[in-house]
Formats: C-alpha cells, structure tokens, sequence
C-alpha cells in the first residue's frame, strides 16, 4: 500500500454494492436514492451553447474567458447579493469535488496545520486534508450559533475552516447570524473560511446566504471563499462546471498553481456555463422536479416510520427509524430502494440513512408504492 492511500478512509461507496445488487434484483427494478447525481436533461440553452463551443482546438486557459469571468461576477453579484466583483475575485475549477480535494494542497497545507469540516459531512473534506498531509478536525453543527456560549474550535495549527450551508448530508441550513460569527472568528484567528455553498440554490424550507453576502462579511472578501457547482442548478454534473470566488489574493495563488497543473475547464463547457448563468427559466423548472420528488418521498417515508430531520434544503432527506444505518439499508434494499447510508458522512450518522431525490418521477412513484406496501 502507498503511502497515500494508507492515509485515506476505505472508499465508502464500494461497501454499499451489496446493496445494491440486492436493490436491483427487484422484479420492477431498482430506485436509486443514493447519489445524488442529476437524472433530467441538461437544458436545450446549455446544450446549445456546448454545441456552438465545439470546434475549440486550442488549449483553454485556467482563468477562464473573459465572458466567463463576466458570467461568473455576474451571478454572484446577482443571486448572492455579492458586491464589487473583479474578475480577480472568481476563478472557475474542474467540479467542485476536484477543489475541495485538492485544496489544502494546493494552499500549502501539510504536517502541523489543521483542516476544521462539520461532523456530518461530505467525506472529501477529510480526504482533501489527508492528501496534504494536514490534520483533519470535525466540529459541532451549530458551533457557531449564535446562543453558543463559546465556539468548541481550538484555533491553534488550524488553516482552513469549511462551512457547508445547505448541508450535504443533512440539509441544514447556517442562519446568517451562524456565518456572520464563523466568518467574525475565523478572521480573528487568522483562519481561511472555505464556504462550501453548491446546494444554495435548493432552499425548500430556508432561504440560504451565501458567505459573499455584504450581511455576512462586511463587504470584504478578506479570508472569505464561497464555493458554486452548476451540477445540482442546471444538471451539468457531467460537465464538470465550478467555481469559486472571494478573496482576491488567495484567488491569484491558485490561479499560479493551477496554471502550472493544467487545471482547466474545457473551453466548449466554459461557454455553456455561459450561458447557464444567464437563464434562470431552466433553474426554476428544475427546482419545481425537485420539489414535487421531496414531497413524495417525505410523505412515503414518514409514512413508512421514518422521522425526518433537517432537509430544509439541498437535494436530501435526512431520515432514520432509530436503530443502525446498515439495518435500514438492509431492509430499504430489499424492496429495491437504494439509500445511502448515514455513517458515509460521519460516526454521528450512524442511525441515519440519506435518502436523494434525484431519480425520475418514475422511479420516485415506484419507491412511494413500495414504501405503501
């Protein structure tokens, strides 16, 4: 074994294929709530705009067109309420989970120094500090409450700070009053806030602030990040569209490194992403797909015994019925649905199953007819 791997978790979703070969042997076939990977049509715009892209021989650059640039200042300035953009404040990247596992490398981070995630989390989070050799170190939801008496977050060796509002795997969702004090502390302490934001977009039951909010960070970027996917919006998961954008000089260090990486966006994909930005029909389509899945499988699952925390947005369902996430995955599987367990994301999930609501409205009708059953 290398040294690299020795140092990385077991790649969690290879213990789920058990599973899901029971889910698959299911007459009617399986439902697969696991991954939350986009299943409806990237939109015709976008496709368009790829189409119109194609004949692009040259090598793109790792900044990004100058009309991305635009695009990407735009949309901030637009959705997040972020103020003052320069082009020198965004920097698109290769999917966000490429970012956010690289990232502490390529920030320099190594022995000594600590990567701070939720302990209920994304797993890469844990992987990218591992990678770079860093310390990982997990901290409380609702750390950085308001109501607090004191934030539970040892300052010392600590570089990174991730917050992830909407939540993957929960859906909950930081009030601005959280992110103010995240942000107000970690400037105090000299710690870079890295705000994990790809599922802002996706309030069903809160209206998530983005990190670049004049509200949350004064109006600086200093020490501020805020990382945006197209996957989830616009169903560009296949194109591997992101970005990031906030703090100018920590922008510009990337910028060096992933130049000398090659770290680019295809120049096709980096005009669709163009154009994704500049309609928000497509958005308000999807959403309303999304929408309509979350309360079929709710109502089916509660029906079905489940109690439901958080899921206030993103693209999840938090769910349990109060005994081991294997057990439930055991017994989801054997009527062909396929969940994620709650342990992928932390110890603290380890009564807890993810359920997705990305599957077609046909596969969501078979879950909620199984889950009657």
């Amino acid at each position: 074994m290398s040294a690299v791997s020795s140092r990385l978790p077991v790649f969690p979703w290879d213990r789920l294929e058990p599973y899901k070969a029971t889910a698959a042997s299911h007459p009617d076939g399986i439902v697969d709530l696991s991954v939350g990977t986009p299943v409806d049509p990237v939109p015709a715009v976008i496709q368009q705009a790829l189409a119109a892209a194609a004949d692009s021989p040259g090598y793109p650059t790792v900044w990004g067109t100058a009309a991305l640039r635009d695009a990407l200042t735009g949309w901030a300035e637009r959705r997040l309420g972020a103020r003052g953009l320069e082009h020198a404040n965004v920097l698109p990247v290769v999917g966000s989970k490429e970012l956010v596992a690289w990232l502490p490398t390529q920030l320099g981070l190594g022995a000594g120094d600590k990567v701070a995630y939720p302990r209920l989390a994304y797993p890469t989070y844990e992987v990218g500090a591992r990678l770079a050799g860093a310390e990982p170190v997990v901290y409380d939801a609702g750390a950085f409450a308001a109501d607090a008496a004191e934030i539970a977050l040892d300052p010392a060796g600590l570089k990174l700070l991730w917050l992830n509002s909407p939540s993957n795997p929960t859906g909950r969702v930081m009030s601005p009053e959280e992110l103010r004090r995240a942000v107000a502390w970690a400037r105090e302490h000299g710690v870079l806030v890295v705000s994990d934001e790809c599922y802002l977009e996706l309030g069903w039951e809160a209206d998530p602030v983005s990190v670049l909010h004049p509200d949350i960070c004064g109006g600086s970027y200093e020490g501020v990040i805020a990382v945006h996917s197209l996957s989830k919006r616009s169903n560009l998961a296949g194109y591997r569209s992101a970005f990031i954008a906030g703090d100018a000089a920590v922008l510009g260090e990337l910028l060096q490194i992933r130049k000398h990486g090659g770290m680019m966006i295809p120049a096709p994909v980096q005009a669709a992403t163009v154009a994704a930005l500049a309609d928000t029909a497509h958005v308000t389509e999807q959403r309303a797909r999304y929408a309509a899945r979350r309360s079929a499988l709710r109502a089916a699952f509660e029906g079905a015994g489940f109690r439901i925390e958080h899921s206030e947005a993103s693209l999840y369902l938090w769910a349990t019925r109060d005994e081991p996430c294997w057990d439930t995955v055991g017994e989801l599987s054997k009527r062909g649905i396929l969940v994620a367990p709650g342990d992928f994301y932390g110890a603290a999930g380890e009564r807890f199953v993810r359920i997705a609501f990305t599957a077609t409205d046909e596969r969501v009708e078979a879950a909620v007819r199984r889950l009657a059953e």
